[in-house]
């Protein structure tokens, strides 16, 4: 009776660390995790294990501060740093966002070309759905629609099935780790990293727990939903390596997007093996298209002291619906335009992203240790070594990513 009461209670809970992490792997994420299965087969999976720690250990500290405040982080950076501060931090996040929703609109267009569906119909389309759902539905509704949605992430673990690797290199690979002294390989390692873990994500996690509403006393399941976020996002991330090492790295393909890896695949795997790699690569499209203009909504109304809220109406919150209806609209305008520079646009909002990285998380770290706002929930001394170490540690390969996308490394 009383595992049967835990499990309720959970489920009462869950959903903004799950769905969160999950989301993170969108359109980039995936091509990332294709493009290092693609060139360097398994040698990339060890990368995996340090980067889930490092995501499990960021996510936590925001989602107690959510918990523990009921306020997003936008909202303490406000009110701990001034609102300059906010302002010049959100314009940056502002750029990085719009690049990556162009992203995942693009995403969206090209899985649906594989499926012999029309861009130019499709995109409008789930533009249109996407803003639909959010600007009609309550946080309740929308967070069911995107946990079902993050279930079908799991084709792409079917499709690491269905690839028949053998198993013993790829777990060796996965825990023994295989250092190269190539540009390619080293930059690719620094990606899995950046495309895990962004700026929208603490953003969107401590916003959505808030809006949630969960309290103090609900504060370990929220963290054990931080926890099953986290180790579901990557171990999707670990099958989509898989089955590009798989498949592709022994045939020497090449691909620089997660569109050419499904279509790669077709011969190689047959039909169903590329129709779900094509339709996973759609749902994920898709998702991130709706929380990271949700993310860019949440935290510029929250630093500029505006009502915001998915349960708010035009009426009620009118920046917050337009911030989020505007995103989309021109972000599916951008993708639509015939020889626009989407990639370059991808690379920009990157670079951004892996510029306001370090910000975010040293302000983040300082508000978690601040007494006053914490009370007994600020880090422990183990925990801040553990945090510290990793937030320094992504702060150089961060700054390291900036620096070789204007000056790419000679090896």
């Amino acid at each position: 009776m009383k595992l049967w009461k835990n499990i309720l209670f959970f489920l009462s809970v869950m959903g903004p660390g799950i769905i969160t992490a999950n989301i993170d792997n969108d359109a980039s994420g995936i091509t990332t995790y294709s493009v290092a299965g693609a060139r360097f087969g398994y040698a990339l999976l060890w990368t995996l294990i340090p980067t889930t720690v490092a995501l499990v250990v960021i996510q936590e500290m925001v989602a107690r501060m959510g918990v523990i405040t009921g306020k997003g982080l936008s909202d303490l950076i406000r009110e701990n740093y001034g609102v300059k501060t906010a302002f010049f931090l959100m314009v940056g996040l502002l750029l990085a966002n719009f690049g990556t929703t162009v992203a995942n609109l693009a995403g969206w267009a090209a899985s649906m070309e594989i499926l012999g569906m029309s861009k130019f119909i499709m995109v409008p389309a789930g533009a249109l759905g996407i803003w639909m759902l959010v600007t009609r539905g309550s946080y309740r509704f929308v967070e069911q629609i995107l946990l079902v949605a993050c279930l079908l992430y799991f084709g792409y673990v079917v499709s690491g099935f269905m690839a028949k690797p053998d198993w013993v290199p790829v777990l060796k690979a996965t825990v023994v780790p295989q250092a190269r002294w190539n540009s390619e390989y080293i930059m690719l390692s620094i990606a899995i990293i950046g495309t895990t873990i962004t700026p929208w994500m603490q953003f969107y996690l401590q916003s959505s727990i808030a809006e949630k509403g969960i309290k103090k006393e609900q504060y370990k399941a929220s963290r054990l939903d931080v926890i099953i976020g986290c180790s579901i996002t990557d171990v999707v991330s670990f099958f989509i390596i898989v089955t590009c090492g798989t498949l592709l790295f022994p045939h020497g393909i090449r691909i620089n997007e997660a569109s050419e890896a499904a279509l790669a695949l077709k011969p190689l795997a047959g039909d169903y093996a590329y129709l779900v790699f094509a339709f996973c690569l759609a749902n994920a499209s898709l998702l991130g298209a709706i929380i990271v203009p949700l993310a860019t909504a949440y935290y510029i109304c929250e630093a500029m002291g505006w009502e915001a809220g998915v349960n708010k109406t035009f009426r009620e919150a009118p920046q917050f619906m337009w911030i989020y209806t505007l995103t989309i609209v021109i972000g599916s305008l951008v993708v639509l335009i015939p020889g626009a520079p989407l990639v370059s646009l991808m690379i920009l909002s990157s670079v951004v992203n892996g510029l306001l990285l370090p910000f975010v998380l040293v302000y983040a770290l300082l508000l978690i240790n601040n007494r006053q706002l914490m009370g007994e929930y600020t880090n422990s001394r183990a925990f801040n070594y553990i945090s510290w170490g990793t937030v320094l540690t992504i702060i150089v390969l961060t700054s390291f990513l900036v620096i070789s996308t204007f000056a790419p490394l000679k090896v």
